[in-house]
């Protein structure tokens, strides 16, 4: 599925059409994990569907979820920007960061400069940089040049594999640990524990996938993860308050009354 959906990417550059670029205040992804609002930072992502889940929200209002994950306390949103396979688009991007001041996390698969230029003039204030899809050095070509437009990168790896071949060539300031195999679409929340013994200290250290309850965000949490990226269990339940709250046990946010 992987390489499909990456031959399709590589089809659809010849489509994009830069936009004028938006007038926003960046906000710090890196800094906002790194004091979050509970134990651990969530990522929380506004989905529509999936290729292994089809929709996953029927009555998709993506402006008012990215305004209920902030009132929630989450502490940046991730934003589904992929058209064909995850029906996002840009412009939902524009519109929530237009209406909130937590750091927004452009979630598509970045392949080229032309990407990241875009993710920067739809106000993006992250990308997501996939290790797998191509060679170390072109990602690391990629986050050099995202960091110097202004935009942090959320590198991900799936494997101990990757992740060793990524830091011997350079040391992400935000490591992500999929727990989904992208080949067979199934999640282990064992790879968050297999992976964390050789994440670099100075790096934040991110589980993606598979998270679904409280016990769950307790298993990566003492595992070790800083933060947690979150977006089936979140979008569907009744609210965004309560798919929050549920995850968390309940736990207050720290710095609201």
């Amino acid at each position: 599925m992987l390489k499909k959906i990456i031959e399709t990417k590589i089809e659809e550059l010849d489509q994009i059409t830069l936009p004028p670029a938006i007038s926003v205040e960046r906000q710090s992804l890196f800094k906002h994990l790194s004091k979050p609002n509970r134990k651990i930072g969530l990522i929380a992502e506004v989905k529509k569907a999936s290729p292994s889940k089809g929709i996953i929200k029927e009555n998709f209002q993506p402006v008012e979820i990215g305004k209920a994950y902030e009132t929630a306390g989450a502490d940046a949103i991730s934003v589904l920007t992929d058209r064909t396979y995850f029906q996002g688009h840009r412009s939902y991007l524009t519109a929530i960061k237009e209406e909130v001041k937590i750091p927004i996390l452009r979630k598509d698969f970045i392949i080229s400069p032309i990407q990241i230029e875009e993710s920067v003039r739809i106000g993006a204030d992250a990308i997501l940089l996939i290790a797998g899809i191509f060679e170390t050095q072109k990602l690391q070509e990629l986050y050099t040049i995202a960091y110097d437009k202004g935009l942090e990168c959320l590198v991900e790896v799936h494997s101990n594999e990757e992740l060793e071949e990524v830091l011997s060539v350079f040391t992400p300031k935000i490591l992500g640990v999929n727990n989904r195999n992208l080949k067979t679409f199934e999640t282990s929340l064992e790879q968050t524990e297999l992976l964390s013994s050789i994440i670099p200290k100075d790096s934040l250290f991110i589980s993606e996938s598979g998270i679904h309850s409280s016990d769950d965000v307790d298993r990566v949490y003492r595992a070790g993860a800083n933060g947690i990226l979150v977006g089936e269990s979140l979008m569907r339940a009744n609210t965004p308050a309560e798919g929050i709250d549920a995850l968390f046990g309940g736990e207050k946010v720290a710095n609201k009354a």
